[in-house]
């Protein structure tokens, strides 16, 4: 599975519903047009989520964060994992680090497992399902992965460096 999907999953399995709608802050009122804008002002690439975002909420006290799509959305990578996403994603966000987060699972071997949190460490990018944990160049997450085929849309495969979970 190419990195770039791996952590988007971990990315949107972290995020929560928020608790209170005077914190929440919307794409126009942050400065920021889309989910993806978010993720790359606290330093992260936009390949973390798959294409589709229909919007967000954010708290920008506590990091709070939902990303919403239509509906859910799983796709594998070439060589590497099957992710799948809910039509929701939550966690919270910091710079350089995506925690508690819902609603993204990767599988390994024959097993669907919860991404957890995603940090970032330099050019790595270290994506935890709690018991293991895998780190990824963070320039395999620069493009947007596509529902149903991932980064296999055009035709084109594009190679992702992976790193097993350990």
């Amino acid at each position: 599975m190419n990195r770039p999907i791996l952590l988007v999953v971990l990315f949107l399995s972290s995020l929560t519903v928020y608790d209170n709608p005077s914190l929440l802050v919307s794409a126009a009122s942050h400065g920021a047009s889309s989910a993806y804008e978010i993720l790359q002002s606290y330093d992260f690439p936009v390949g973390l989520l798959p294409k589709g975002a229909t919007g967000y909420d954010l708290d920008e006290q506590t990091g709070k964060f939902n990303a919403n799509f239509n509906k859910s959305c799983s796709f594998s990578l070439e060589g590497s994992y099957q992710l799948k996403y809910n039509s929701k994603v939550s966690g919270y966000i910091s710079k350089d680090k995506l925690s508690r987060l819902t609603g993204v699972s990767v599988k390994v071997f024959f097993l669907w497992l919860n991404i957890l949190e995603v940090t970032r460490n330099g050019d790595d990018l270290q994506f935890s399902v709690g018991i293991a944990s895998a780190d990824f160049p963070v320039d395999n997450f620069d493009l947007i992965p596509q529902c149903g085929c991932g980064l296999n849309c055009d035709g084109e495969t594009r190679k992702i460096l992976r790193s097993p979970f350990v």
